[in-house]
């Protein structure tokens, strides 16, 4: 069961790495978002920081996956 859940995870992760929206009917989809630059602050200091630009994988829950959770 490991090495399945490996490689479904393998696959996700490949598929996101190209761009691509990976959805599971039911379950919930896999995309990645853009997170613009922009100026943050260190907590410890209260200085300005700059925050690079990054994607950041998100995923977001099916309809059936939201209504089994609530029922």
């Amino acid at each position: 069961v490991e090495h399945i859940v490996n490689a479904i995870l393998d696959a996700i992760t490949e598929a996101l790495a190209r761009g691509d929206r990976v959805e599971l009917r039911g379950f919930g989809a896999f995309s990645v978002k853009n997170r613009p630059a922009r100026v943050g602050r260190n907590p410890r200091t209260g200085s300005r920081v700059e925050v690079t630009e990054k994607y950041v994988p998100f995923f977001k829950t099916g309809k059936e996956m939201r209504e089994r959770l609530n029922s």
